[in-house]
Parts: C-alpha cells; sequence; structure tokens
C-alpha cells in the first residue's frame, strides 16, 4: 500500500545552506530537546502549560541555548561534509540535517537563533503541533532520527526508519573525526541471538552461533544508516577519513565474534575497529573511543557510557 506522503505544516527554510537532495543525501532529523538543552523549557511545559512555554521562549528569543546532547554528532557531521566538498564541489552524497520540532514557529524563533549563533547548518526547521511527528519523517527522506522522548523514536523505529533515544547529559567529544559506536545485536543486527540467549542462556546461545555461522545475521534497525554512513566513509582513504566506525558489542570474540564479522562483510561494511567485550563494562573502552555518539540497546550500557562522559543513544527493542 502506498504511503501517504505528508509534509510538515511550517518549514522554515535556512537559505543560508545549500539544500540537498533527500533521495541522495543521508538526512538526519534531531528534535529540540536532543541537539539543545531545554530541559528547563520542558520543565515549564509539562508544569504550566503550552501556553507559559511559548511566552518564555518568545521573551527569551534571543538568549542563545546550550548545547544538548546531539550537538557536537551534528558539528562533527558538518565538518564531514566540509571535507567532502574540499575534494569534490559538485558531491551530492552529503549529510544533511532538518531540525523536527513541537514549537510553533513563533516560539521556534529561539531555536533558529541558537542554530545561527553556533554556525550549525540545519537545512531546515520542521514545526509540527501532531501529537505523533514521526509521521513527516520519510517525506523528508530521513535516515536516522535522534529525539529525547521515547514515543517518537518507538514511532520512527515502527515506521522502519533509523532512530535512538538521547538523554540529556554532559559530554567531551573531539570535534573531528566523527566517531561513531554501534553495539551489535538488536542495533546493527537483528536481535535473534539475543532471543536465544534469553530463552537458552549463554551456552544455548554459542551453540546457535555456531551451528548458524555461515549464516549472515538479519538487520537491525540501525543498519540502513551505518550502511549510508560506510557509503560515505568510502569516499576517502582510510588515513584521511573524517569518519570513523566502531563496533563495541558484549560479543566474545572466539565463539560469536565470527559470525558478526563475516555479516559485516556480506553486506560490504567497513568498520575501522571492532572490540568483543564477553560481557565486560563497555564504559573503559568507550572513553578511550571518544565518540560523537554511541549507540546500545542496553541501558546499562548506555548509563555506562553516560558515566565516562560519552554521548549515547538507546535504540529500544521492547517498543
Amino acid at each position: 500500500m502506498a504511503e501517504c506522503v505528508k509534509m510538515c505544516e511550517s518549514t522554515v527554510i535556512n537559505t543560508n545552506v545549500k539544500q540537498k537532495d533527500p533521495s541522495e543525501a543521508l538526512v538526519i532529523a534531531v528534535t529540540t530537546r536532543a541537539i539543545f538543552n531545554l530541559e528547563e523549557e520542558h520543565r515549564l511545559y509539562l508544569e504550566k502549560g503550552k501556553e507559559e512555554y511559548t511566552r518564555h521562549q518568545q521573551a527569551n528569543q534571543d538568549k542563545t541555548l546550550p548545547p544538548g546532547t546531539a550537538f557536537a554528532f551534528i558539528q562533527a557531521v558538518q565538518h564531514v561534509n566540509e571535507k567532502i566538498l574540499e575534494s569534490n564541489p559538485a558531491e551530492k552524497d552529503l549529510f544533511d540535517i532538518l531540525v523536527l520540532s513541537n514549537n510553533s514557529p513563533e516560539s521556534g524563533v529561539r531555536i533558529i537563533n541558537s542554530a545561527k549563533h553556533y554556525g550549525l547548518e540545519i537545512s531546515k526547521f520542521c514545526f509540527v503541533s501532531d501529537e505523533d511527528s514521526t509521521q513527516y519523517l520519510k517525506s523528508h527522506g530521513v535516515k536516522l532520527f535522534l529525539s529525547a522522548d521515547r514515543i517518537d523514536v518507538c514511532n520512527a523505529l515502527r515506521r522502519g526508519v533509523s532512530a535512538a533515544l538521547v538523554f540529556q547529559q554532559e559530554v567531551q567529544a573531539p570535534s573531528t573525526p566523527l566517531r561513531v559506536v554501534f553495539d551489535g545485536d538488536a542495533v546493527l543486527f537483528s536481535n535473534e541471538t539475543d532471543q536465544v540467549f534469553q530463552e537458552q542462556g549463554l551456552e544455548g546461545a554459542v551453540q546457535y552461533e555456531r551451528a548458524m555461522e555461515a549464516v549472515p545475521m538479519g538487520e537491525g534497525p540501525l543498519k540502513a544508516f551505518a550502511m549510508h554512513l560506510g557509503k560515505i566513509r568510502k569516499k576517502f582513504s582510510q588515513e584521511e577519513s573524517p569518519i570513523r566506525t566502531y563496533l563495541v558489542t558484549a560479543r566474545s570474540g572466539q565463539d560469536m565474534g565470527i559470525r558478526a564479522i563475516k555479516t559485516l562483510r556480506e553486506w560490504g561494511l567497513a568498520i575501522d575497529e571492532a572490540f568483543f567485550m564477553g560481557g565486560a563494562p563497555k564504559g573503559p573502552i568507550l572513553a578511550q573511543i571518544q565518540p560523537h555518539i554511541f549507540f546500545d540497546d542496553g541501558l546499562h550500557n548506555i548509563q555506562g557510557a553516560q558515566g565516562v562522559g560519552v554521548p549515547s543513544a538507546w535504540v529500544p527493542s521492547c517498543c
């Protein structure tokens, strides 16, 4: 059945940024609470309602918002675009960033002004009043959606869009290169082995992996985004690439790593470094990598990453 294409009710085009073709670009949509720290304003909205929130935003429209969890990630993505265009000014396979907001255009002026203050190359600001704003993602060609609202993330995943939930936190990420860390099962790969583990324990999961070693794993919710990211990465040599990707998985390399490596090879997805943790905490290795974003389906891993200042995004498997 053909999906009804819906456009945002009010879209502000940033004329200072060259507009990109969503059929070729890697479109990333972020909500305002993902890219900026709006926790104080969100509490005001919850406690006193939309009208008071709107008055506050209008009164403070020239007061720059502090960065949020996804801010450094968006900055690093912007740097990759600059490097691509340096080598090929006509290149169309770029990152394209849009902000999706439940603000009205009037209360959204502060969002636009803050993006301008930081020099963020946001191509579009999409303001919607619908309870489910994710219905607009497909019409904008979005390949990755980052939100601070779990319901939004679950709705996006149901629509087949790579999505993750970000929690507001203090982050310390390097400016370049762009560093992205993926978990394996239920993120890059399907959760088939996780299900076996839940039903049969570790030994059952190991036996299952050995039996299925030659069979590539199913696709996880972030595979499509990872593949397009890998496609952009291939424009550069490994030494000069402004993108570095990592796999940090709870799998053990000896018993369960072979199938993961074979699956990545079958997909043609190159990963710079892979770490098979064998169930050990991921925080220490993430502190060494210092990624701009870390995707995982385990809340305990997200909390461990947050503890070492790593910006983290949860991919819920229980929507």
